[in-house]
């Protein structure tokens, strides 16, 4: 009964910050009571309607699309590349015309901060990634980071003062193209020692460029240590993403927005096998130790103990497999297969590496190849919404009308590791047939402009609440 009234209040109050924004003479009082903070409403000066500024948002998302390194509609913004470095300046420039301050880590996080009424307490924040994989699309993390913005603005157009300061964050190398590390950023942000480690003395990419040496190339790791970028569980009291879905639920069913209630536990395992090699003609069948099907097999060893799991929620990709040397004549010599496998269920998940791994070994053996390496690069929790975020959440559909569901990610995202610093909550909007990873992916700007309100409301709600 009393959760009941709270959210009738929520709600109530929320009615009220958006009437202030069409009338602002009626609502000066609820709009100082709703924010915490005494409103200098000024009489000559026109407040505007609570809209989204939907023309100049799609504006900035098809002009960060052009900092590429392969051509339209295709994006490819690799860690630190030149494009990415531009793109990063695109990013800070309107962050600053938007009026935050705007501060970077080590590695390039990016935080722009609206500073509230009460500065010295937690701060709500929201924010995700524009780094992009090869011939992906353009919305990918882009409507969390340009939609976040927008929110602000919205909120300022419309005459909000926060009491907790509101901060966006472009979180750096959520894709683990470069380096082979999801969410690098917001990783180090959540205080990983091992990877700050690793940074600095043995992460290097494809081409055997350093970490370290390309972090100094766009101008960051000045001072090599990348502990500086751990931040304390007192640094926020919220954390909220916006994001595309990535799937097709929402626009298969009609609704307007996903709130995510849990993010799959993430693993991501390197494999090699090395055998004889040899002239593909010359060896027989029965003589040959092909390193090449022993990780053709693995691949489908992954798919059938996946299967096996029982769980719909359970997955595994196999997205990298390489032979060596690479030529149709000859029999691979050795080989490397990567896989990704998640799940809501960690234990689930775990016991899919358990067989991984045991399948590997039985196929070595029978084989006659050599099992090189099975290193499990990552093997993360879920990460549960916050109760309290996802009622802001609600709170703001309610408001706006707006149908909703609730849902689990089974993508990776920043959220995941903000989430051991912070309460967290996603808010999801639909793309078209859920497409992501491709030139095909895409939003639209009615549906970025829901998005983008409820991410406002809620930032409004947060920041104006004790948590």
């Amino acid at each position: 009964m009393v959760s009941r009234f709270l959210l009738m209040l929520d709600v109530l109050l929320l009615l009220n910050f958006i009437a202030y924004a069409q009338n602002p003479d009626d609502s000066i009082k609820t709009m100082e009571e709703f924010s915490g903070y005494p409103h200098p409403f000024d009489e000559a000066h026109s407040i505007p309607s609570f809209a989204v500024d939907s023309i100049r948002l799609q504006k900035q998302i098809d002009e960060l699309s052009t900092f590429s390194d392969s051509p339209a509609p295709s994006v490819t913004r690799i860690l630190y590349s030149d494009n990415d470095v531009m793109a990063r300046r695109y990013i800070k420039n309107l962050m600053g015309l938007t009026g935050l301050s705007v501060r970077e880590d080590a590695v390039g996080n990016i935080f722009g901060r609206w500073e509230g009424s009460e500065p010295e307490v937690p701060a709500v924040s929201t924010g995700s990634h524009i780094d992009a994989i090869p011939y992906s699309g353009k919305y990918d993390g882009v409507v969390g980071v340009l939609g976040a913005i927008e929110a602000i603005n919205l909120l300022k157009r419309s005459g909000f003062k926060p009491k907790r300061s509101l901060e966006v964050i472009m979180f750096t190398s959520e894709e683990p193209t470069r380096y082979g590390i999801s969410c690098l950023g917001s990783r180090l942000l959540a205080g990983s020692v091992s990877l700050a480690k690793a940074l600095r003395q043995t992460v290097v990419d494809n081409a055997n460029i350093s970490f370290l040496d390309a972090a100094k190339y766009a101008g960051y790791a000045k001072n090599e240590e990348f502990s500086d970028v751990f931040l304390s569980k007192k640094s926020y009291s919220a954390f909220v993403e916006l994001h595309i879905e990535q799937g097709p639920i929402l626009e298969n069913e009609g609704m307007s927005i996903g709130i995510v209630t849990a993010i799959a536990a993430p693993a991501s395992i390197k494999v090699d096998f090395g055998g004889n090699g040899g002239h593909a003609g010359a060896v027989l069948m029965p003589q040959r130790n092909d390193a090449g099907l022993a990780a053709a097999e693995l691949a489908l060893a992954v798919e059938k103990h996946v299967l096996e799991s029982g769980s719909i929620d359970t997955v595994g990709t196999v997205g990298i497999l390489e032979v060596h040397p690479g030529a149709i004549n000859s029999i691979p010599s050795k080989s490397h297969i990567q896989i990704d496998t998640r799940d809501i269920d960690e234990k689930r998940r775990n016991v899919v590496i358990e067989r991984i791994h045991e399948s590997a070994v039985s196929i070595s053996k029978r084989r006659g190849v050599e099992l090189l390496e099975f290193n499990i690069v990552n093997q993360d929790p879920p990460a549960l919404s916050d109760e309290f975020v996802i009622n802001a959440m609600e709170s703001a559909t309610q408001v706006l009308g707006l149908s909703n569901k609730k849902m689990i990610s089974r993508a990776y995202h920043d959220s995941l590791f903000m989430a051991r610093i912070a309460p967290m909550g996603m808010i999801f909007i639909p793309c078209y047939k859920g497409y992501s990873h491709k030139p095909e992916e895409y939003a639209s700007p009615e549906d970025i402009a829901k998005g983008v309100k409820v991410l406002a409301l809620t930032l409004a709600k947060l920041s104006s609440n004790s948590l």
